[in-house]
């Protein structure tokens, strides 16, 4: 559902999964999914970087469901 650059995320990719759910990948280098594709389970969906003025590479990853965030700890 989001594609895109982000302010202090870098390059965003936002999926949309069913009840809700949405799963948040920053601070991409290179995104491999644009608004609007469908995503298969396993498939690479964007490389990872430093975008975003990240000093080193890293994934920012978040689930949110109805908006909120979900703490994974509990996962």
């Amino acid at each position: 559902i989001f594609a895109n650059w982000l302010r202090g995320y870098g390059l965003l990719l936002i999926v949309e999964h069913n009840n809700d759910l949405m799963s948040l990948y920053g601070h991409n280098q290179t995104l491999l999914k644009k608004v609007g594709d469908k995503v298969n389970r396993g498939e690479v969906i964007a490389l990872v970087g430093q975008s975003g003025g990240q000093m080193l590479s890293g994934l920012y990853f978040e689930v949110r469901k109805a908006a909120k965030s979900i703490d994974l700890r509990n996962w």
